[in-house]
């Protein structure tokens, strides 16, 4: 009887098995941060906001009956040389107003940049209701050697937001992007279109 057959099919079999187990791990964990990075920008989990402007509703009604202190705030990726402030630290706002505000940049490096601020919303349960119609975060900043900006935000509250949250703070943390932004020349430079 010959009973090498059946067990070298069993191998085969196994082995095919765990390496797509292998690979199936693999490709969960690279898509994990992506896919969770996804889920809080749309439900506003973690303190996340969309990166994009949201809609107004016209119809959408101020609720003059309560009002929410928000709090500005900013900060500096590493030792970036920039003066990054609010304008205003802090305003009161009802739910449904829109408001506009202003963060003050200016360029202390000494040569020219690209910088990126990406936001940040606490409380986290409260971040999905602050609306962002037109905010400098939505790209990146390109400043020449000492320029200076006023960069708007114009936001709003949702009316939706549950009557316990009293107070929020809109954050901010400023990022240089211009070795990314070279690299990413270097890497389509030599691109070919079909």
């Amino acid at each position: 009887m010959n009973t090498k057959i059946p067990a070298t099919k069993n191998n085969k079999r196994l082995i095919t098995i765990l390496v797509c187990g292998v690979i199936f791990m693999f490709g969960f964990c690279y898509m994990l941060v992506p896919l969770y990075n996804i889920v809080c920008k749309q439900i506003g989990f973690n303190g996340k906001s969309a990166n994009s402007a949201t809609l107004v509703n016209p119809n959408m009604q101020v609720d003059t009956s309560r009002t929410i202190k928000v709090d500005f705030s900013t900060t500096m990726h590493g030792n970036l040389n920039f003066k990054f402030i609010p304008l205003q630290r802090h305003i009161e706002v009802h739910p449904g107003e829109r408001k506009l505000i202003y963060f003050y940049a200016e360029n202390k490096t000494g040569k020219d940049i690209t910088v990126q601020a990406i936001p940040s919303i606490t409380p986290n349960d409260a971040a999905r209701f602050l609306k962002k119609t037109e905010c400098f975060c939505f790209t990146q900043q390109y400043f020449f050697k000492g320029e200076k900006a006023d960069m708007p935000v114009y936001f709003f509250i949702d009316p939706a937001v549950p009557k316990e949250t009293k107070e929020m703070t809109l954050s901010y943390t400023l990022f240089d992007e211009t070795e990314f932004i070279k690299k990413q020349k270097h890497f389509t430079k030599g691109r070919i279109d079909l």
